[in-house]
């Protein structure tokens, strides 16, 4: 029986709680063995990040191909990728290899509301990652920006900002309403066949730092081991809520800390 294995391609974070190590952690809580590109080194902890290191797109290039050559990757999650040339060496890199399933989330707007991606690079993001990806996981400030609209403010602006989305050539789009209001967290599951609520209930913890990241590498770590696209984001939906409501357990820095991904171990 062959391993399931998934790589993520994202930022590094210096205090573990998301990118890289979020990932790598939801992987192995999952059952699935993960692998990593590194695309950028960041400087951070629970209270924000002090600075950010990128990683040359060459050397992207080397750690994709590096991966591709000798793994069985099932499926590829990607986070930040803030640099032209990266989102280049990953599409062509993706372009080479061909992996069967592509989760894109792309992380454009920090939770402070900050943009994190320059025009150029959101170009690059629409025309040559979102047309490869089986899903993509914005939440309502990203899809607004990936769109240039207004963050939707009701269930019709949503389904019709889906359906734009979709438009782009990705096969599905989850969006992400954890900035809304309201004692359930609904996400929207956008596909060719129509769109889809995903209720939630909202968790009151402030221990949230890498949820998105643990969300999009859920639903890769779901797609690695075989499951259909539905049932791939159910599942993984099911664990960040899970690991959202043990946050509280942990006592890790002086910020927002991070969601219990081993909740199910200690």
């Amino acid at each position: 029986m062959s391993t399931p294995i998934a790589l993520t391609i994202a930022g590094s974070d210096s205090s573990g709680g998301a990118g890289i190590q979020a990932d790598l952690k939801t992987f192995a809580a999952l059952g699935v063995y993960g692998a990593s590109v590194i695309t950028a080194l960041t400087a951070q902890n629970t209270k924000g990040v002090s600075g950010i290191h990128q990683v040359p797109a060459a050397f992207v290039t080397a750690q994709i191909d590096a991966v591709f050559s000798d793994l069985d990757v099932g499926a590829v999650k990607i986070g930040m990728v803030a640099e032209l040339g990266v989102i280049d060496a990953i599409a062509a890199g993706l372009e080479r290899w061909s992996p069967k399933h592509i989760v894109l989330d792309p992380v454009m707007v920090a939770t402070s509301g900050d943009r994190l991606l320059a025009a150029e690079a959101v170009d690059a993001l629409r025309t040559k990652l979102i047309p490869r990806a089986s899903l993509i996981t914005p939440n309502l400030p990203e899809a607004a920006a990936l769109l240039d609209e207004p963050v939707a403010v009701n269930e019709s602006v949503i389904e019709s900002q889906g359906k734009r989305l979709l438009a782009l050539g990705c096969r599905a789009v989850l969006i992400k309403g954890g900035h809304g209001q309201g004692a359930e967290s609904i996400d929207y599951l956008a596909t060719g066949n129509g769109t889809l609520a995903l209720p939630a209930p909202r968790v009151a913890t402030k221990n949230t730092h890498g949820t998105g990241c643990s969300l999009s590498s859920a639903i890769a770590a779901g797609l690695a081991k075989g499951d259909d696209m539905e049932s791939a984001v159910r599942n993984a939906k099911t664990f960040v809520s899970a690991a959202i409501a043990a946050a509280d357990r942990f006592s890790v820095g002086h910020g927002h800390g991070p969601i219990h991904h081993f909740h199910k171990h200690y």
